[in-house]
């Protein structure tokens, strides 16, 4: 019987204890019988503000849409669609009046 890896450290080393799953490695104790919450990532807006899936958010200075001669004016407002763990574009939005497109959590605050 093969038993999942640790969420928290990857590690295969992972062994039952009655209803918890352990990881030796890290200490990380889990219930996977239990229904998890998707690990929510940790994307903050350019105030530190965190940010979830559904947050109206506006734009804090110019963008320019790559691939296109259109720009994103200061205070332009969006909705996030969802959160996607990336070093160059976090939030993946619907803008007012450009569309659907992924948007860097620095750029912007939560409205």
């Amino acid at each position: 019987m093969s038993l999942p890896p640790c969420p928290k450290c990857n590690s295969e080393y992972v062994y039952q204890d009655q209803e918890l799953m352990i990881c030796p490695e890290c200490g990380y104790e889990w219930n996977p019988t239990e229904v998890a919450e998707e690990e929510a990532l940790d994307i903050r807006d350019s105030n530190g503000t965190r940010l979830q899936d559904g947050d109206k958010i506006t734009f804090i200075k110019d963008l320019k849409v790559k691939g296109s001669s259109q720009v994103l004016k200061i205070g332009t407002k969006a909705v996030i669609r969802r959160m996607v763990e990336g070093k160059d574009h976090q939030l993946d939005c619907r803008v007012d009046g450009a569309g659907e497109m992924m948007i860097t959590a620095a750029f912007v605050k939560k409205a």
